[in-house]
């Protein structure tokens, strides 16, 4: 167990319009004193957000002078696609990449591998990783992803990811910190020494939450759902949650893990004051004047 303030990092989802572009900016100008090991851009299905994710890289290392970690999928695109979107990642200074396999772009049913494309996220993690230059991150399931084949899948296929060279791994979000120390537990047991680092999300609109939820495998516990009906009549949604994701964080600092993700969606507000509630230093930081993310 530990009692030090843990690292950060955060992940933002690439903007969609000029509105959405100054929402991706306020969070990078609100977020970037807080002094983040790094954080990620997400990947949109299908490579759907593919010119998108790269502005976004290039303008918050650009004008915040962050480490960015670029996600990467295996669907909608060859090998050679896929690798020359890490190529073009390298050539804007980026060096982290989280490697997914992807959901399915809209209107397939589950994945299927691209026509010369990669075949699974192991593939993917070999292929980054015989490049030479690229620090790969992958995802890990507390719970049992959708397509889990039996108890356990999860973490053997976590373990062929670490095997095919994968460096650590950040988690879906969870709201039973137990859930993710038994995980992490099996980790251990299954031989995995490598760091699984695990993702709070500060649920900003519990409805939205619960979808989201819905399509990762990711457990609400009943208490949840009647704090948040009560905290919706008393017009108290944004304290609830600063204060279940501070008390998750505390937990898992002391429980020993020394770095954690905060998933933003784009608002800064909520991991700003959870991390300010862990004793995460402000640091006054020049960042150069917006002028879009898109």
């Amino acid at each position: 167990m530990t009692s030090s303030t843990p690292s950060i990092s955060f992940e933002f989802f690439p903007p969609k319009g000029p509105k959405g572009a100054m929402r991706l900016w306020r969070s990078v100008e609100r977020l970037a004193p807080l002094g983040p090991r790094f954080v990620s851009v997400t990947y949109g299905a299908g490579g759907s957000t593919r010119e998108r994710t790269v502005a976004a890289i290039h303008t918050i290392r650009d004008r915040a002078r962050l480490d960015v970690a670029g996600h990467l999928t295996c669907v909608g695109a060859t090998r050679d696609e896929t690798l020359a979107v890490a190529r073009t990642y390298a050539k804007l200074g980026c060096r982290r990449i989280v490697a997914l396999r992807g959901d399915a772009a809209a209107g397939d049913n589950g994945f299927r591998p691209h026509p010369g494309g990669f075949e699974g996220s192991e593939e993917l993690i070999r292929a980054l990783k015989a490049e030479g230059r690229f620090h790969v991150t992958v995802g890990a399931y507390p719970e049992p992803h959708p397509e889990a084949a039996h108890d356990g899948a999860d973490v053997d296929h976590l373990k062929r990811k670490f095997d095919a060279g994968a460096d650590d791994a950040i988690s879906q979000f969870f709201f039973d910190v137990e859930t993710f120390l038994r995980f992490r537990d099996r980790c251990v047991a299954a031989g995995i020494e490598k760091p699984i680092h695990p993702g709070v999300l500060p649920i900003e609109n519990f409805a939205r939450m619960q979808v989201f939820a819905a399509r990762c495998g990711a457990s609400v516990p009943d208490w949840m759902k009647t704090a948040y009906a009560n905290a919706e009549a008393a017009d108290a949604v944004d304290l609830l949650s600063i204060s279940v994701a501070s008390e998750m964080c505390d937990t898992l600092r002391r429980e020993g893990a020394g770095h954690i993700h905060l998933y933003t969606l784009n608002n800064p507000d909520l991991p700003y004051q959870v991390c300010q509630a862990l004793g995460v230093e402000v640091k006054p930081m020049r960042i150069a004047a917006a002028g879009g993310c898109a």
